[in-house]
């Protein structure tokens, strides 16, 4: 790998970390100005044309026409299934429960390579899915945020599920394309997917608070591209393994920026919860050389 320093790796990767974990508090806040649908499409829109100048200042390469579909695909769960659930579960559940149930995806990546992949999946991967889904179900009915079990928290378990399918086909597509094509092309293939909500998309930006569009631009430019940029910086400096061990540290911090930001303050099921989580996601993936973790917020 190319050597670089370890500080930088370091602050690379603390820098990816705050910028996902403050995703659920940035959706929280702009969700007090926007709807879910116009709030995907608004952030995917900065995100769009930040991306559009890294690609032609790194000048990626056109995407071949029988691609397409593949792309299309790929934004579809990626950004548009992934950010419109998530959206509109978090009207309904806390910023730190939200960004608990977001690290469940590499549980649904077992359901995924078991029944669609036709892998072998030992018994100790099924006790994790079951011990990680469990932890899930404690957070959904435990956060104070919501009056019970109902649908929001299983909307961001939904978003869940389709980072999960976005991965897999990453995975299995990837090599098609280097890094950074890639992304731009999910990226802005998802957006064009969004432009469903573009009727009144002007009129609920002029409408929004300056905090909500602030939110809205802090979404776009930080969680949804420059901590992808910095995520592939530390990939290509270090061990994918060693890496991903660090965005265990996004349900944490992100639960102190919801306090500092919003003045949560999660109830002890709810940590009771994300414990177990965070606890079956380690296990399912401490023996791997190659994480089947990877996040978006």
């Amino acid at each position: 790998m190319p050597h670089a320093q370890p500080l930088k790796i370091v602050l690379a990767t603390l820098f990816v970390v705050v910028c996902w974990a403050y995703s659920p508090t940035g959706i929280h806040i702009a969700l007090h100005g926007y709807e879910p649908g116009h709030l995907a499409l608004a952030r995917f829109i900065v995100a769009s044309l930040f991306m559009a100048i890294v690609a032609v200042w790194r000048g990626i390469s056109l995407p071949r026409l029988k691609d397409l579909p593949l792309l299309l695909l790929l934004g579809f769960f990626a950004v548009f299934a992934h950010h419109v659930a998530i959206n509109f579960g978090q009207r309904g559940i806390s910023a730190g429960a939200s960004s608990v149930l977001a690290q469940s995806t590499p549980l649904f990546s077992v359901l995924i390579a078991c029944f669609i992949l036709r892998q072998k999946v030992s018994a100790r991967h099924w006790g994790c899915l079951v011990l990680g889904m469990l932890g899930a179900a404690m957070v959904v009915a435990a956060d104070n945020a919501i009056a019970g079990l109902n649908a929001h928290g299983l909307l961001v378990l939904l978003a869940a599920l389709s980072w999960s399918i976005y991965f897999t086909l990453q995975k299995l597509h990837g090599h098609r394309y280097d890094g950074l094509t890639m992304v731009c092309y999910t990226l802005w293939a998802g957006t064009a997917l969004l432009l469903v909500y573009l009727p009144g998309l002007a009129g609920a930006v002029s409408a929004a608070s300056l905090q909500a569009n602030l939110a809205v631009l802090m979404l776009g430019i930080f969680p949804s591209a420059l901590a992808y940029l910095g995520w592939a910086y530390v990939l290509s400096h270090t061990e994918v393994s060693r890496a991903t061990m660090a965005l265990y540290l996004i349900p944490p911090c992100a639960m102190l920026i919801a306090a500092f930001l919003l003045g949560e303050q999660p109830a002890l099921p709810v940590i009771a919860g994300a414990v177990v989580v965070l606890i079956s996601v380690l296990a399912l993936n401490a023996p791997s050389r190659r994480s089947a973790v990877h996040l978006k917020v």
